[in-house]
């Protein structure tokens, strides 16, 4: 339950986050770290 909780919480702040930054390197740099840290807590909370 709290890996769902983190991971909306994750998406809410990337989209926010995205929607405010106008150059595409930084929405990829974004979206790699967003990837990065949903698998971390996939990996750390279900395993």
């Amino acid at each position: 339950m709290t890996y769902y909780i983190a991971l909306l919480a994750l998406i809410i702040i990337g989209f926010i986050v995205v929607k405010k930054v106008a150059s595409c390197m930084i929405k990829s740099v974004v979206t790699i770290i967003l990837i990065l840290v949903a698998a971390a807590l996939y990996w750390l909370y279900l395993k």
